[in-house]
C-alpha cells in the first residue's frame, strides 16, 4: 500500500526501483526484529557492568560485595546472549546501534530497575527458567514495547519501522513466551518469509495492481458515479485497487479473507468512514463477478 501510494509513474513506466524499495522495506523488518532482540542482550550486559563497577568501589557496601545476581543470570537472557546464529545475524546485518546509542540501553535498564516488576522479581536470589522467562516477557511487554523515547528513536532511524513495530513486537513476545531452556539456536532466528511463495505474493500483488490500474480504476469509477472523486481518499483508492486485483488475480485467496484484510487496513490508515465505503464498493463488485462467473476461486469454501 505504501509503495503504491508513493508511486508516481504510469502502467507502462519502469517500476523496478519501486519494487526494489518494496522488498527492501520488507527485509528491513527483520533488522528491526534483530535490533529489539539485541536490546535485551545489551540490557543484560549493562546489568553485568553495573555489578562489576559496584564491586570495584573503594567503599563497597555489603550488597555491593554480595549482590543479587538473579537478573544478570536470567536464563532466558543468557540463551539469547549465547545464541550463535543470532550473533552471526547481528554481524551480517550490522546491528551495532546500541554501541553508538547506548543511552537507550541505559534508559531501558533504569526503567527496569525502577519498576515493581523488578522489585518483585529480585525478592529472591534463585529462580527457575519459567520465572526468568515470565519476567522478561513482562519487561518486554510493559517496559520496552510501550517506551515512547524508544519509539521516537526507531521513528528517527527508519520511518517504515513504525508500521512494522506492532508485528515485530508481537512476534518477539510470542517467541519469548514459547521459549524453552533447550530451545535450539534456530528458534530465535525465524525466517522472514514462510516460503518463496510468500515473497512472490508481495511482488505479484504490487506488479499486477500497477499493470491493471486503468482497468481497475474504471471498475471503481463505475461504482462511485455519485461520489465526487476529490472526496475519495487516495488511500481508499489504492486499497480498492489492491483488493480488486487480489479478488481477480489470486484464485487461492478466499473472498472473505480479501474483504476483511482491506477493511482492517482502512480502519488503521484511512478515514473513519473508509471501511464502510470500501466494503460497499467491494460487496457490489463481488456480486457482479459471481453473477458473471468471472470470480475464479480454487479450493473448497473460497467464495
Amino acid at each position: 500500500m505504501q509503495t503504491l501510494y508513493a508511486y508516481k509513474g504510469g502502467e507502462s513506466d519502469d517500476f523496478s526501483k519501486d519494487q526494489k524499495f518494496l522488498l527492501f522495506s520488507i527485509d528491513n523488518m527483520y533488522n528491526l526484529y534483530l535490533l529489539l532482540i539485541s536490546l535485551l542482550i545489551e540490557v543484560q550486559k549493562r546489568a553485568e557492568n553495573d555489578l562489576e563497577k559496584k564491586q570495584k568501589k573503594h567503599l563497597p557496601t555489603k550488597e555491593d560485595t554480595n549482590p543479587n545476581k538473579k537478573f544478570v543470570n536470567n536464563q532466558l537472557l543468557k540463551l539469547l546472549k549465547e545464541n550463535f546464529q543470532l550473533n552471526n545475524l547481528f554481524e551480517t546485518h550490522q546491528v551495532r546501534n546500541w554501541e553508538l546509542d547506548n543511552e537507550y540501553v541505559d534508559l531501558i535498564f533504569k526503567s527496569i530497575l525502577a519498576s515493581d516488576l523488578y522489585a518483585e522479581y529480585m525478592k529472591t536470589r534463585v529462580s527457575d527458567f519459567k520465572e526468568d522467562k515470565d519476567f522478561i516477557v513482562d519487561v518486554f511487554k510493559d517496559i520496552i514495547a510501550p517506551n515512547n523515547k524508544l519509539y521516537d528513536y526507531l521513528e528517527d532511524k527508519n520511518l517504515t519501522w513504525l508500521d512494522d513495530l506492532p508485528t515485530v513486537n508481537t512476534t518477539i513476545l510470542k517467541l519469548l513466551r514459547k521459549a524453552k531452556l533447550n530451545s535450539d539456536d534456530g528458534y530465535f532466528t525465524p525466517k522472514l518469509y514462510k516460503d518463496l511463495d510468500d515473497k512472490q505474493f508481495a511482488i505479484d500483488l504490487f506488479r499486477k495492481t500497477l499493470l491493471n490500474r486503468s482497468a481497475i480504476n474504471k471498475e471503481i469509477d463505475g461504482k462511485t458515479q455519485n461520489w465526487d472523486s476529490e472526496r475519495i481518499a487516495n488511500i481508499d483508492y489504492i486499497l480498492l485497487q489492491m483488493a480488486i486485483c487480489e479478488l481477480k488475480n489470486f484464485p487461492s485467496i478466499p473472498v472473505k479473507v480479501t474483504m476483511n484484510e482491506y477493511l482492517e487496513i482502512a480502519k488503521e490508515y484511512s478515514t473513519p468512514k473508509s471501511s464502510i465505503f470500501i466494503n460497499g464498493i467491494l460487496d457490489k463488485l463481488v456480486k457482479e463477478y459471481e453473477e458473471a462467473g468471472s470470480l475464479k476461486k480454487v479450493g473448497r469454501g473460497l467464495i
